[in-house]
């Protein structure tokens, strides 16, 4: 789900069961033409899709970091600790061309992108994920 439709008066009501935000980060330069940015933009859907699409009813996706690569981290950890203060229990950082080094960002709970999983095919990664954010919901439970 994406914040945009959220309504105002929904939050407290949908706030229990929509608890994780994900943070996507596209690491554009400027430097990119058109059809390169278009091609980013992309492939940050397309992994953006591992965790939108099995999880929707308890994702919400927030604006994307659209420009920068390392030196954002700060940023990401600062919108990281506030989301959660705002009421999301998990926060979740997403790239398609960015390899963000999650010990570096410390405020989100997952950090997701398509180099941890080297030599794997676009659906073993996504089953990676899946299993990933059921381990951090339930971190009891085998799955």
């Amino acid at each position: 789900m994406k914040f945009s439709e959220i309504h105002p008066e929904q939050w407290e009501e949908l706030k229990p069961y929509l608890d994780t935000c994900l943070i996507p980060v596209t690491g554009l330069s400027g430097k990119e033409p058109p059809h390169e940015t278009v091609y980013a933009l992309e492939r940050l859907r397309d992994v953006m899709d591992w965790v939108e699409i099995p999880f929707k009813g308890r994702v919400v996706t927030y604006p994307a970091f659209q420009y920068g690569r390392q030196e954002i981290v700060q940023q990401i950890n600062e919108v990281c600790a506030n989301v959660k203060s705002a009421g999301f229990k998990y926060v979740i950082v997403i790239s398609a061309d960015v390899e963000l080094d999650s010990s570096m960002l410390y405020e989100s709970d997952l950090v997701v992108t398509p180099g941890r999983f080297p030599g794997s095919t676009e659906e073993s990664s996504s089953t990676s994920v899946m299993r990933e954010i059921q381990a951090m919901w339930f971190p009891d439970k085998q799955v």
